[in-house]
């Protein structure tokens, strides 16, 4: 009777283990911010954008069909968080710059609008955070004051 009872009781920590593992969940979060210098990357007039929209897709690494999506919205500060649920180990996972809120910052950055993210335990991370690289748009023509602040980053003093 004892050993049928260590039995069950594995039989039921095994199940609860491998129900807990399919419903992993995963915090994804990032920013996004407005690039008006139209450099592609941040600078001392970047600023965030609040109700930027974002997507988290994972796609099967071999197949290439979508197994994950779920849709947020930075906050006022240009933060957002999302939840994946599941274990992601055999897709890619991408956070997606969707929209901008700002018709004034809403041009899609080229090399911007994606960051690849690990949404796996299998990963070496011991933690349930995932942090994006920083997301963005621009505007459609470069601030006047972006000259000067290139130059304070010695952007014009680089040589080939």
């Amino acid at each position: 009777m004892a050993k049928a009872v260590c039995l069950v009781s594995v039989l039921c920590i095994l199940a609860f283990a491998t129900i807990a593992r399919s419903y992993e969940l995963f915090k994804v979060e990032g920013d996004v911010y407005c690039d008006p210098c139209r450099v592609q990357f941040q600078t001392p007039l970047s600023t965030k954008l609040s109700g930027a929209g974002v997507k988290v897709e994972c796609r099967n690494i071999e197949t290439k069909a979508l197994t994950f999506s779920v849709n947020g919205t930075t906050n006022e500060q240009g933060h957002y968080v999302v939840e994946v649920v599941g274990d992601h180990e055999d897709d890619t996972c991408e956070v997606v710059a969707v929209t901008s809120a700002d018709a004034a910052c809403s041009v899609p950055m080229d090399d911007m609008t994606v960051s690849r993210i690990e949404c796996t335990t299998n990963s070496g991370i011991h933690t349930d955070a995932r942090y994006a690289n920083p997301l963005g748009f621009m505007t459609k023509h470069a601030s006047p004051q972006c000259l000067s602040v290139l130059k304070d980053l010695l952007i014009d003093q680089i040589e080939d």
